[in-house]
Parts: structure tokens; C-alpha cells; sequence
């Protein structure tokens, strides 16, 4: 065969040998290194092909892309263009819209097997189609706008106590989470393992109930709480006393609580009349989530109480103090981010959004 050579410099003649060298270069990479060498150095192909065990095409193409590209050329193969689509934009608009502005006929919502047989695709395609788009028909979220005619006023309010707390006063975020059941699985679960998760059986013995009161401290995240057979507003006032009683008295405290009638009882606006410190902040109706001890009863019931094994309601008690006490060693405050202009804007692109479809 005949002998070509490759023009190489003594610059990138040591480059190349660093590249053949160095440990982590890719066996390919170091083949391709050597061929260009071998070349420069006017071995004949037929020589470079024995010595290297390659072929004829393999050594034109990389003399001809060093040649073009250099060293940072024998580093990188070629971009390949690939498969011609077979899907074309009339078919993947036809899914998108199907997905967007239709339902199945026996069904509230795609999958992408029904999908595919509507459209005569493969369900890996309109898998695909779906991943691009952002478009996930099998989930929903739950949403409610409070109708609340003092919702701007009630929501400046609340935020402009995380954002903005007065001085010498307290912030607290006010909640009861009611109903929490003391349960005893049927049998015994087993553990988790290499490969397998952890086990709970489906059903399970009630052994009653009891209500947890939180105050979530915003500024520093202690929570001061209290269990309650019953949530009334003899519980409620009860609890306002010893947040009332265990504070400085020469602090104000800024209580935020949500609209159930327990907190507007007339036996609790006496008490706080007669009590001017404290002072009841009121979210919008349908706005739990602006009261932050929301957050705080995500925590315990992921933490403790929804994998819990309770045989009493005395039992459940003991565990939900526990998990206060050692939480309350290293508090850990909520941080409140949004404002309230970026609330209002979403809401109003909420409501936007539903006049339109309605």
C-alpha cells in the first residue's frame, strides 16, 4: 500500500504523547494517537495496519480528521445524524391535542396505552411525546381560591407577621390537628432489607383518638403543644392560657389561627378582651396553608404518626410528646418566602385561567 504521511509538529507530537499516556484517555483514543504517529513518523498503511490490527478506512479517517481538527479532533468521534423521525408534527399535535381538550370514553383521563391505541402509536411514542411536552395526564393537584371578601386584608396581615414580625412581641402559628388515631396493625410487619421495604399490614385496631394543639414558634420553630380528648373552645382557651402563661409577660403575643367557630366563640373573645397581649390573627377562609404549623403537622405525621404502632390513646400521647421534646432540643424555624404580590399574582392567574375554561 502506499505510504502517507502526516504533518505534525513537534508541539503536537508531545501533546500526543501526554494524550497516550495520561491513564484516564480511552483505549480508542490512544489507537487514534498512535495511527497519526505512525503516519508522521512515514510508515506505510499496510504497516500501521498489521501493527495495529485496524483497517484501511479506520487510518484515512483519522489522518484526514486530525488533519482537519488536530489533537482535540481524535478526542471526540464525529456527530452521526440519526434515525429519520417517523412520527411527524401533524401526529404529535394531533396527541397533544387529543391529551390537552379530550378524554377517553370510558375514563376521566389518558394513559398512555389508551392513548396509543386511539392514535395507532406505540406507547413507548407517546410516552415520549408526553416527557417532551411536560404533560402528565395520570396526576392532578388540589387547589380551592378562598372566596373569603376580606382575603387581600386577612393575607397581608398573616404575611406581614413572617416577613416583618413587630418588636417585643411573639408570632405564633396556631393549630389543632384533630382525629389522630391511636392504631394497632393486625399483625407484625417486617423489617426492611437489601431489596425489599419495610412491611405494615393494610388494616388495623383503633384504640381511640386525641387532638393535638400546636403553637409553632415562627422566629425560633419551638412548638409548644398539648393533647386534648375533645377540640372545643374550652380545649382552645385552654391552650391560649398556657401559651399566655409560659410567655413574657412583657411581650406581645401575635397568634395566627385559621376560621374554625372554636376561635371566634364568644367564651374566647371575652378571654381575650380581658387579655390585651394577646392578639388573634385570622387567615382567609380555604387558606390553611398560609397558617405555617401546617407544616409543622406534615412533619410529626411523616416522622412519627403515620408509621406508628399505637396500642393506646395514652400510648399515642407519649410518642407525640416525645417527638416535641426532642424536636424542641434542636427547633428548626419554617422560612417564609413568597410575598404577598407574588400571592396575589397567582391567584389571579388562577381565577384568569378558570374564567376562561368556564
Amino acid at each position: 500500500m502506499e505510504r502517507l504521511s502526516v504533518s505534525v509538529s513537534d508541539g503536537e507530537r508531545a501533546e500526543l504523547g501526554r494524550l497516550i499516556r495520561a491513564r484516564g484517555t480511552p483505549q480508542k483514543v490512544v489507537l487514534r494517537a498512535r495511527i497519526v504517529l505512525a503516519s508522521a513518523d512515514g510508515l506505510a498503511t499496510s504497516a500501521i495496519m498489521h501493527q495495529f490490527q485496524t483497517t484501511c478506512p479506520t487510518i484515512t479517517r483519522w489522518r484526514q480528521r486530525y488533519a482537519e481538527r488536530g489533537v482535540e479532533g481524535l478526542c471526540k468521534d464525529a456527530t452521526r445524524p440519526g434515525r429519520k423521525r417517523r412520527i411527524g408534527d401533524d401526529q404529535v399535535g394531533d396527541v397533544i391535542e387529543r391529551t390537552l381538550h379530550s378524554t377517553p370514553v370510558n375514563a376521566t383521563h389518558w394513559s398512555v396505552r389508551t392513548m396509543a391505541k386511539a392514535t395507532a402509536l406505540s406507547p413507548a411514542t407517546i410516552q415520549r411525546i408526553w416527557s417532551n411536552h411536560g404533560l402528565q395526564p395520570h396526576r392532578v393537584k388540589n387547589f380551592k381560591l378562598s372566596s373569603d371578601p376580606r382575603v387581600l386584608e386577612k393575607l397581608t396581615d398573616v404575611v406581614g407577621l413572617y416577613l416583618d414580625p413587630p418588636e417585643k412581641a411573639i408570632v405564633f402559628s396556631v393549630d389543632e390537628k384533630s382525629q389522630i388515631q391511636a392504631l394497632d396493625r393486625s399483625q407484625p410487619g417486617l423489617p426492611m432489607k437489601k431489596g425489599r421495604a419495610g412491611t405494615m399490614t393494610h388494616d388495623y385496631k383503633r384504640h381511640g383518638t386525641t387532638t393535638l394543639f400546636a403553637a409553632l414558634n415562627v422566629a425560633t420553630g419551638e412548638v409548644v403543644g398539648e393533647c386534648y380528648e375533645r377540640h372545643r373552645h374550652d380545649e382552645f382557651l385552654a391552650f391560649l392560657k398556657k401559651l399566655y402563661g409560659q410567655t413574657p409577660k412583657d411581650l406581645a403575643l401575635h397568634v395566627i389561627v385559621d376560621n374554625y367557630a372554636t376561635h371566634k366563640h364568644p367564651g374566647v373573645q371575652a378571654w381575650l378582651a380581658r387579655h390585651k397581649r394577646v392578639n388573634l390573627h385570622f387567615t382567609p377562609t380555604s387558606s390553611s396553608w398560609l397558617n405555617l404549623v401546617e407544616r409543622f403537622f406534615a412533619e410529626i405525621t411523616r416522622q412519627r404518626i403515620r408509621r406508628g404502632v399505637f396500642t393506646s390513646v395514652a400510648d399515642l400521647e407519649a410518642a407525640i410528646v416525645a417527638y416535641l421534646a426532642h424536636r424542641n432540643q434542636e427547633p428548626r424555624p419554617f422560612t417564609w418566602t413568597a410575598s404577598v404580590e407574588a400571592i396575589i399574582e397567582k391567584v389571579g392567574r388562577a381565577k384568569e385561567a378558570l374564567e376562561t375554561l368556564h
